[in-house]
């Protein structure tokens, strides 16, 4: 019964184009998904696009999607260091007649209109609350740098912050079929 509703779910978002939300399977399993979320308009984050990791458990639509963004981004209610996301929806205020396509557009109109007084990365909502200016200047930076359409995925960003060479990394991970360690392990003993 729950995996009909995804179905039927992932095709209600296929067809919406207008949005500014897309999803598609990860693997052959349909409860781990990769959504992607437009910037909004007029924000720091607009031409910017969101990878989103999302796990359905066993009891949804009954229980919320755990979510939680790829993509880093700048913003009081979003962890900067693990994407971990501060919004009600995704917590008590979670309804079975939600979708994932309301979870994913309620992430955009969080990206639109932050909420610093509940936020989930202090250091981001006190920027925000004592030096609006500095903060759209870092999302802009942060959309500009990691929300590029084809941006490359937290995997090579994380290796590439080691210290190791974009093409070096892109090489490791497809060598091991995309498994960071493994890359990781490879980079390491070619130095």
């Amino acid at each position: 019964m729950a995996d009909a509703r995804v179905q039927r779910e992932l095709k209600e978002i296929a067809k919406d184009t207008l949005s500014g939300v897309s999803v598609e399977l990860v693997g052959s399993s349909i409860r781990k998904m990769k959504g992607c979320v437009e910037g909004p308009k007029d924000t720091p984050y607009e031409n910017g696009f969101f990878y989103v990791d999302i796990e359905l458990c066993d009891n949804y639509p009954f229980v919320p999607p755990k979510m939680r963004f790829i993509t880093k981004v700048w913003h009081p209610n979003v962890s900067s260091a693990n994407g971990f996301i501060c919004l009600d929806i995704l917590k008590t205020k979670w309804s079975p007649a939600l979708t994932i396509k309301t979870a994913l557009i309620s992430l955009q109109a969080l990206l639109a209109s932050p909420e610093p007084d509940d936020p989930q990365d202090g250091v981001v909502a006190k920027q925000y609350l004592t030096d609006y200016k500095e903060y759209q200047k870092t999302a802009k930076e942060w959309t500009a740098t990691y929300a590029k359409k084809d941006a490359p995925d937290e995997k090579v960003i994380q290796l590439v912050e080691m210290g190791f060479d974009t093409a070096a990394v892109t090489a490791a991970l497809r060598a091991s079929g995309g498994d960071a360690q493994m890359a990781l392990e490879s980079l390491l003993s070619g130095m």
